[in-house]
């Protein structure tokens, strides 16, 4: 099988949305994929977190205030409101010291986004760069109102020890049944994701980085529930 045939593999364009609030976990290209994502949906789309993301600098940007400098749900609102006005996808959050953005302020729950939005994505995960990842108990943060969450796992972790490709290494290995210095294989990724069970669709990426694409295919025959293949990249 060719790169070109891996690439129209069960093409994760096809998965069944499950309602209009998206949360997404794992690692191994969450912001590629939220970006690809909002772009491809048709309607209105708000981008959020409910842990830590870095702005998206090509799209309008709604603070939500600071515990030292509020804003008011009707001013927050506004903004947002205005903002889907001027463009289709617009990413929202409460603004950070060093350049990141937090989940939305109090004022603005996560159940009122969707009511202004088609779509509500929310990055509800982080793996400090990794391919790969095990969570830990506060791990993700799903928002109570969300309707459907997708889970990425980065092929590029495939053949390398989990000390070198995994956030949490010791609990991935302890899940997966290896040591920390072992390299990583298809069967100890998809033991880890079923074990964990955390997401309705899972979404296997940087197949790109693979000199046999076929390994992420038998990943995705692994995975107990419904899974596909991408390349997606910043």
């Amino acid at each position: 099988m060719n790169f070109d045939e891996v690439l129209m593999y069960r093409p994760f364009e096809k998965f069944q949305l499950k309602g209009n609030f998206i949360s997404v976990i794992g690692s191994g290209g969450k912001t590629s994929f939220l970006r690809y994502f909002a772009s491809h949906l048709e309607g209105r789309v708000i981008l959020t977190t409910s842990t830590h993301i870095y702005p998206f600098p090509d799209m309008p940007l709604v603070k939500t205030g600071t515990e030292n400098s509020p804003v008011s749900r009707e001013q927050i609102l506004q903004e947002i409101r205005s903002a889907l006005a001027r463009s289709r996808v617009i990413c929202l959050g409460q603004p950070l010291s060093n350049g990141k953005l937090a989940s939305p302020s109090p004022a603005i729950p996560f159940e009122a986004l969707s009511l202004e939005a088609d779509y509500v994505l929310v990055e509800a995960d982080g793996s400090a760069g990794h391919p790969l990842k095990a969570h830990r108990s506060f791990e993700p943060v799903i928002p109570a109102c969300s309707t459907m969450t997708v889970c990425l796992a980065g092929a590029s972790g495939i053949g390398k020890p989990v000390s070198q490709v995994c956030h949490c290494p010791d609990l991935f290995s302890a899940l997966a049944g290896i040591s920390p210095d072992q390299p990583v294989y298809e069967d100890h990724i998809a033991r880890v994701l079923n074990c964990e069970d955390l997401a309705d669709y899972y979404l296997i990426n940087q197949i790109d980085t693979l000199e046999e694409p076929d390994r992420a295919l038998r990943l995705c025959e692994l995975i107990r529930k419904e899974a596909s293949v991408c390349s997606l990249r910043e």
